[in-house]
């Protein structure tokens, strides 16, 4: 499969969560450079908006499912009737690459190679939500993504940080390839910049430490406005942990691509105190719009960032709120990380994912020992420098 190619992609896509929006992405500039795709959706229903989106992908077949996620509640059944289902598709689709962007069905025996993208973990989620190995519970998922790393041809990752979680929690030290994501700036551009702080993700996930920018955010004196779900899939109210209270910030709720780039395009400063980001799309999304960065000091966004954000420590809401009035009081200051922020962000382009996308599929479709050699451990983690950007 050469870099301009007639070539077919099966790729699985989950609806719930930042995967959507990459897989999307990816998916139109695979077309645009002559492949065929085809997404398989699970998760849970498309909504109106996803549909939306999703009719207006030119070239871009979709086959629908609501078959729940390998790391949802009861899952067993859904997840091999989900495998069942994707062999049906690939037997009948015959495509070239099956590219899989959940863990279980790199264990599924598919005819074509297998490229399986770790988005997330539980258990890496658990250490680093916790500070602890997940709990037995978690043993069938445990077994589930050991078995589809194993099976799998390629595996990549957007971060070199989330490749090195896999090989601490899961054992997996085949290595594999970093497939950083990407947006269009065309998508996220600056506004007038208003005095407001805006975080967006899901609210029931402590993981984003949504909580920590809530208990500051009555001692700031700008407004804080909050964008997401608070519901996890398969509940009907937000858990205590993660629920955001009206009178401590402005709760957006679940908005529409179209009306969170507004949001991003109007604020002046983005919050993202993570415990836990593989990647950080909506931060990348925030730099595009020119928005100053305060994320929580991980590996991955470091990875991601270098010096193009405040970091902070996610257990330590002081150290948030000093990062805050930091920037609210030095508009000096605010400008500069706005402005490297979005240098650094056009380095994240929707042309350079494909191309890192289009180079693992290449390698998948190479002679045995090509692949073979792709999966060799992976090489010294780059710094954030290293990464080329579009002039």
């Amino acid at each position: 499969m050469h870099a301009e190619s007639n070539g077919h992609v099966l790729m699985t896509v989950d609806t719930v969560g930042g995967v959507w929006h990459q897989g999307l992405e990816l998916a139109a500039g695979l077309v645009r450079r002559g492949m065929r795709v085809s997404l398989a959706t699970m998760g849970a229903r498309l909504s109106p908006a996803q549909r939306t989106q999703a009719a207006a992908l030119r070239g871009v077949e979709l086959h629908e499912s609501s078959w729940r996620l390998e790391w949802m509640d009861d899952a067993r059944d859904d997840v091999c009737h989900a495998g069942d289902w994707l062999l049906g598709l690939e037997a009948r689709l015959r495509p070239d690459v099956v590219h899989l962007n959940q863990f279980a069905f790199g264990a599924w025996p598919f005819a074509a190679p297998t490229l399986v993208v770790a988005h997330s973990c539980v258990l890496s989620w658990w250490r680093a939500v916790h500070g602890e190995r997940a709990p037995a519970a978690w043993d069938a998922y445990r077994d589930i993504v050991r078995r589809g790393l194993a099976g799998a041809t390629l595996v990549g990752a957007p971060t070199q940080a989330m490749l090195d979680a896999l090989a601490f929690e899961h054992g997996h030290v085949r290595g594999g390839v970093v497939l950083p994501n990407g947006r269009s700036p065309a998508d996220f551009r600056p506004g007038e910049k208003q005095p407001v702080i805006l975080a967006a993700g899901r609210l029931w996930d402590p993981a984003k430490n949504l909580a920590a920018l809530e208990a500051v955010a009555p001692r700031l004196p700008w407004p804080v406005r909050v964008a997401g779900a608070r519901v996890e899939p398969g509940r009907t109210a937000p858990s205590n942990a993660a629920a955001v209270r009206a009178s401590a910030v402005q709760w957006l709720g679940e908005l529409a691509p179209t009306e969170l780039a507004a949001q991003f395009a109007e604020a002046s400063i983005y919050a993202l105190p993570a415990r836990y980001e593989p990647f950080g799309l909506s931060a990348l999304e925030a730099a595009l719009s020119g928005c100053a960065l305060v994320l929580g000091d991980v590996p991955s966004l470091r990875e991601v960032w270098g010096d193009a954000a405040v970091y902070v420590p996610p257990g330590n809401a002081g150290a948030l709120r000093a990062a805050l009035m930091q920037l609210i009081d030095g508009p000096q200051q605010r400008e500069q990380m706005a402005q490297r922020a979005r240098i650094r962000a056009r380095c994240f382009t929707p042309s350079r994912m494909v191309q890192a996308y289009l180079g693992a599929y290449a390698r998948l479709c190479a002679p045995k020992q090509a692949v073979a050699d792709a999966a060799m451990p992976a090489p010294v983690q780059r710094q954030p420098e290293a990464i080329p950007c579009d002039s």
